[in-house]
């Protein structure tokens, strides 16, 4: 069995329990470690993590990525999680659970930015990236070899060591055949793993395994499979395709496969995004249109941000509004020009907005931008428009300013009103 250090990637005995050259336990080993090329990634506690790197005091403390009394967490750090806290649980909740809890309202911009650095890390390692949102990606390291003189298994160590140092920050790693199997090696361990599910592994493995444990099996169908009486995966390993087809439709078929360790998706580089969008949930509900105005601005601004970060305007502006905790209402216009200018979105969204703001009180709103093209394209032409072009020049030169000296540095009058 072939063994070898995290931390400084000599290679060593396999029952070693500590490296010889710099002391290290983090020891990894496993019968197929030369062998196995897919891999999933997976930055452990993404946005909490970012916060408590450039807050050194709160370090040690609880910390909560979210904000207002009737909004969600987003994420969390791993002392929060402890205390019962997770992802899309209401805040109230989250803060009776851990009332000591730092709570930090999200800041995308900046998580994005420390995503596409080590988005451009992962793609050093290999072209193959297959990005799954801004804090985690599949890799597949076949052919890399000869070019970095290591197994893939080092490679990725290597790598993860790299994003410690530079970004300051740690991930997770899962090797595997495939990506199914990948993605479930990164959550093995967490925060700081590495985790190994090989070939002759695997039925093993999967047989002890609750059947959520497969990716598309939610809490109904789930709890549809339980009603069946199938609890653990080594029970729909015993079924047939047809048999599983037969009982739960299309996702049968999925079943069956990655029951048995088999997924034959591969590594898609491109992904592009299919909507870009923005909300809040207020405190206390808001009726009044001009209240409901100054808060959808730094919506508008935020989609702006994300769509010039990723170099797409969109074509088609949806207006999102909640009345109630159970119902949702938008209203959507198509652009004849795409955009990613914040002061058009707002034009736009305010227009919807008007249509819909009678006086009725709302929970939350928001804004999203779909039917995305490269803005390269959009703004290449002379505009038909000069007053949207003035515009257009006076944003720009607002983002240069903002990178420059940052995001508080410059404000378009209606954030101050």
């Amino acid at each position: 069995m072939n063994a070898f250090c995290q931390d400084c990637l000599e290679t060593i005995p396999a029952q070693t329990k500590r490296c010889g050259r710099c002391g290290s336990t983090r020891i990894l080993s496993h019968p197929e470690l030369e062998e196995l090329q897919l891999a999933h990634i997976d930055c452990d506690a993404f946005y909490a993590s970012i916060e408590k790197r450039d807050d050194p005091s709160i370090r040690q403390k609880a910390v909560i990525i979210g904000g207002g009394k009737r909004g969600v967490v987003a994420t969390c750090c791993y002392i929060a999680r402890i205390n019962g806290v997770h992802s899309a649980m209401p805040m109230y909740r989250a803060l009776k659970a851990c009332p000591d809890a730092h709570v930090i309202r999200p800041n995308m911009k900046k998580y994005r930015r420390v995503g596409e650095k080590i988005r451009q890390m992962m793609q050093k390692l290999t072209p193959l990236v297959e990005p799954i949102s801004i804090d985690e990606a599949f890799l597949d390291l076949s052919g890399t070899r000869r070019l970095h003189k290591k197994s893939a298994a080092k490679s990725l160590a290597k790598l993860a060591g790299d994003i410690e140092r530079e970004i300051g920050i740690t991930v997770s790693v899962g090797l595997s055949y495939n990506k199914f199997l990948a993605k479930v090696a990164s959550d093995l361990n967490k925060p700081r793993g590495f985790s190994i599910i090989g070939r002759a592994e695997a039925l093993t493995f999967l047989a002890g395994q609750d059947v959520s444990l497969i990716w598309g099996v939610g809490k109904k169908l789930r709890e549809k499979l339980r009603r069946d009486g199938l609890v653990k995966i080594s029970q729909l390993q015993a079924m047939s395709e047809q048999e599983l087809v037969r009982c739960y439709g299309a996702i049968g078929s999925r079943l069956a496969r990655f029951s048995r360790g088999k997924d034959p998706r591969r590594i898609t580089t491109r992904q592009p995004a299919k909507s870009i969008s923005s909300e809040i949930t207020f405190d206390r509900d808001i009726a009044d249109r001009r209240a409901l105005e100054k808060r959808l601005w730094p919506l508008c601004e935020a989609v702006s941000e994300d769509l010039k970060l990723k170099g797409l305007a969109g074509r088609t502006l949806t207006l999102k509004l909640k009345p109630n905790i159970h119902r949702s209402l938008t209203r959507s216009i198509t652009l004849n020009t795409p955009t990613q200018m914040a002061h058009e979105i707002f034009d736009h969204a305010r227009v919807l907005l008007l249509k819909v703001a009678d006086g009725k009180p709302f929970r939350l709103i928001g804004i999203g931008a779909s039917s995305l093209e490269s803005a390269h394209a959009v703004y290449m032409g002379d505009l038909l428009d000069p007053s949207r072009e003035r515009k257009d020049a006076a944003e720009k030169a607002m983002d240069e300013l903002k990178d420059r000296f940052g995001k508080s540095a410059v404000k378009k009058g209606r954030s101050l009103k």
